[in-house]
């Protein structure tokens, strides 16, 4: 019975030290590939976010980026004769980890005559790798009420990053009205992630 019992503690010893090993192998491998990019990690890592060595090993592969690590904002960026006003939206990954982000947003805007989704314009989607502290734009788009008229009243943005189901509702940095449309499709479109089109 002594026997079994001294047995039995060695095995947990030995797995206990093999387990330590694997997790020392994790952390090296972790903490090497942000030395590459110390500058943006170290920027981003006294934001508080705490994640340690855990969260420096999702440097290299990443992941997605969560609605959740993400500061999402909008700034009107139209230029003055321009026949389309044009809205940049940033995301900045607060995340505390590198992450991954291509395609196309959702953005609709809120408005006196209910949602309107933007269509996709047909620019090529890039992939991007959004180290964190780091940011990438997009646009939108969208017609400029000149019709003299009262037009549709714009009264929010709201942003579906690439990818996920979790949205930001923003207020509107544009022009206050759009102009009324014929019904024919939606005259509001985003472009991809990492382009912010006209006034970019």
């Amino acid at each position: 019975m002594r026997v079994h019992k001294l047995t039995l503690a060695a095995l947990v010893v030995a797995a206990g030290l093999s387990l330590t090993a694997c997790q020392n192998d994790d952390d090296s491998a972790g903490k090497s590939d942000p030395s590459s990019t110390s500058t943006a990690s170290s920027s981003g890592g006294g934001s508080g976010s705490g994640g340690g060595s855990g969260s420096g090993g999702d440097s290299g592969s990443g992941g997605k980026c969560r609605t959740d690590e993400l500061e999402i904002t909008a700034v009107d960026r139209t230029i003055d004769g321009d026949g389309e006003g044009t809205v940049a939206v940033t995301l900045k990954n607060g995340g505390g980890r590198d992450c991954s982000i291509s395609g196309f947003a959702g953005v609709d805007l809120k408005t006196s005559e209910g949602a309107l989704s933007a269509k996709r314009s047909g620019e090529p989607a890039e992939p991007h790798t959004l180290k964190d502290g780091e940011s990438t734009y997009f646009g939108v788009n969208y017609p400029i009420n000149e019709s003299g008229g009262s037009g549709v009243r714009v009264t929010g943005l709201v942003v579906t990053p690439p990818d996920e189901t979790k949205s930001v509702t923003l207020d509107w940095p544009g022009t206050g009205t759009l102009p009324v449309t014929d019904g024919a499709g939606s005259p509001v479109k985003v472009g991809p992630i990492g382009g912010i089109g006209q006034g970019g």
